[in-house]
């Protein structure tokens, strides 16, 4: 099914030229079928990337879906177009008394901050508190969080710290499967498979409170997928979201900050910067959002069933 984007975000004729399904506004008003509605808070500098790559899985699934983009009110992004935001955000007391069945929160470059140190911490906070109390009530189908706001909404939920790691963890690390019988891995098999991870800090399985899981971890990068059933919640560390050059465009980045920086690990093939990059991790990315929108299509059909 299609995916709903505003009409004029630069991410629609991207989508389109690589044949991602989507809808015009005016024809999704005339539909009978009523799209999930998804919050999607973007934290990231680069608003357009961030919302390319979130909406091609999106779109990448079979019921209809619309994003709704926001962006936060105590801190004024000094990267993103200010036309942009004007045109395609909205702010969180816009939308707070709206329905919505999923919220999606991004990553962050904020890691080297403490939690309530972030500018916009304790707007971040009132949206997840916001978000809790929704599914508390049945009326929120899921919650995903990315990178650094997965470590932020655990430290909201139960108190978990972030570990500074002594150097970044940059690269394409092989992941696996830990739990076959989990829907929300189905399709993925056995063999190991590669995630892109960027992050200066960890998450501890240690720290963990009970009644969370590990769904995906990795032997060199640790813990990638964390399910949190109880609250609906699924905490996703690393970036199944990547496009094939995500990494390669950050390194190139840094270098510029600091000479020293290593090469992405595992990444670069024959570690030539100058090599292209395949994106071997997008069937597997595909595979968990559409098992995870399946999810929350399910849980929202279950509670309009028990209403009648």
């Amino acid at each position: 099914m299609p995916i709903k984007v505003p009409d004029d975000l630069p991410a629609r004729a991207i989508l389109s030229r690589e044949g991602v399904r989507l809808i015009e506004e005016t024809d999704a008003l005339r539909q009978d079928i009523r799209a999930l509605r998804i919050l999607f808070v973007n934290l990231m500098p680069d608003k357009v990337s961030t919302e390319t790559q979130f909406a091609r899985l999106l779109g990448n699934t079979p019921l209809q879906v619309e994003i709704v983009l926001l962006r936060t009110a105590s801190y004024e992004s000094q990267t993103a177009s200010r036309r942009h935001l004007l045109d395609f955000y909205r702010y969180f007391s816009d939308v707070r008394d709206e329905e919505f069945d999923a919220l999606i929160i991004t990553g962050a470059p904020v890691e080297h901050l403490s939690f309530p140190d972030v500018a916009y911490w304790d707007e971040l906070s009132r949206i997840m508190s916001w978000s809790d109390s929704r599914i508390a009530e049945g009326r929120l189908g899921g919650c995903l969080y990315v990178c650094w706001s997965a470590q932020a909404a655990l430290y909201h939920r139960y108190g978990v710290p972030k570990h500074d790691l002594r150097d970044k963890l940059f690269g394409l690390f092989p992941h696996r499967r830990l739990r076959a019988s989990s829907a929300l891995l189905a399709g993925f098999g056995e063999a190991p498979f590669a995630v892109p991870v960027s992050r200066h800090t960890e998450t501890r399985q240690s720290d963990l409170p009970r009644g969370l899981e590990v769904l995906i971890d990795s032997d060199e990068a640790g813990i990638c997928l964390l399910e949190d059933s109880d609250n609906r919640s699924l905490y996703l560390f690393n970036h199944f979201e990547y496009d094939a050059d995500t990494l390669g465009r950050e390194y190139q980045r840094d270098i510029v900050k600091e000479s020293s920086i290593k090469l992405p690990r595992g990444y670069f093939p024959g570690d030539n910067p100058g090599s292209a990059v395949a994106n071997s991790w997008r069937p597997y990315a595909q595979l968990l959002f559409s098992n995870w929108i399946g999810q929350i299509y399910e849980r929202i059909s279950l509670q309009a069933s028990n209403k009648h």
